[in-house]
């Protein structure tokens, strides 16, 4: 079992709808076992499965168990892929995590999902915390989403930089170029300058997947973007097979 996370310390760079898209391509184009595990407060992660946040507000409280069985796992539409749910509880996160001082509980918790689970795709917050460093321990690759902006490369900067300070050996970084636009001058110079990074076009079938409920690899197939995607994933499975 491997997990991948979906980590930007910016918002807005299209990181949930990336780990949506990445989770359905490990499920239905690799055939793997897969959960997405929203970490994030907000849900948009399985919100774009279909599944909406949990109301019992027991995200958080799963840090406290020392392992995970699939009570509040939730299937999808698809098979093989499922969502354990965020819900607004995770905002206090840190503050359990300070409490509890596992460094490394989340990649506990990810490995006792093993026995049911070939990839665990993470959508984190975006956030530098404690969170963040469970994150980085528990990851075996880390995908970082950011648009063809100055901000958006400096949010990259910030995330190597913690990872030299904090985590001297991790796992490998791949950022890749969201919701980029050919047309623009500066997304062009942007991928100039990182030619090797991969590129998720900005498409309107990208946009669509808050009112379909689904990745666009399900509802638009033969669309760039979903050609993009399964492009990535491809890479991202060379990675953890390397």
């Amino acid at each position: 079992m491997k997990v991948v996370a979906c980590y930007s310390c910016k918002g807005g760079v299209g990181k949930s709808t990336l780990a949506a898209n990445l989770a359905w391509a490990s499920a239905c184009v690799s055939a793997r076992r897969t959960l997405l595990w929203d970490l994030d407060p907000q849900g948009g992660g399985g919100f774009l499965l279909g599944v909406e946040r949990r109301r019992d507000a027991r995200a958080a409280a799963l840090f406290e168990e020392s392992t995970l069985d699939r009570h509040g796992i939730v299937p999808t539409a698809w098979p093989s892929l499922d969502v354990l749910p965020a819900d607004p509880s995770l905002r206090g996160i840190d503050r359990l995590l300070d409490r509890l001082g596992k460094r490394k509980r989340l990649a506990r918790l990810t490995g006792s999902l093993a026995e049911w689970y070939d990839r665990v795709i993470l959508d984190c917050p975006p956030v530098v915390n404690a969170l963040s460093d469970q994150i980085i321990r528990a990851a075996d690759v880390v995908i970082v989403p950011l648009t063809a902006s100055p901000l958006a490369r400096r949010a990259l900067d910030d995330v190597l930089d913690d990872l030299r300070r904090h985590h001297g050996r991790h796992a490998p970084v791949l950022p890749v170029f969201a919701m980029y636009d050919a047309r623009r001058k500066l997304h062009l110079q942007a991928h100039a300058a990182e030619p090797d990074w991969p590129v998720v076009p900005m498409a309107s079938v990208v946009e669509q997947m808050g009112v379909q409920g689904k990745p666009v690899g399900a509802f638009a197939p033969r669309s760039p973007a979903a050609d993009a995607v399964r492009a990535l994933w491809a890479g991202i499975e060379r990675k953890l097979q390397g």
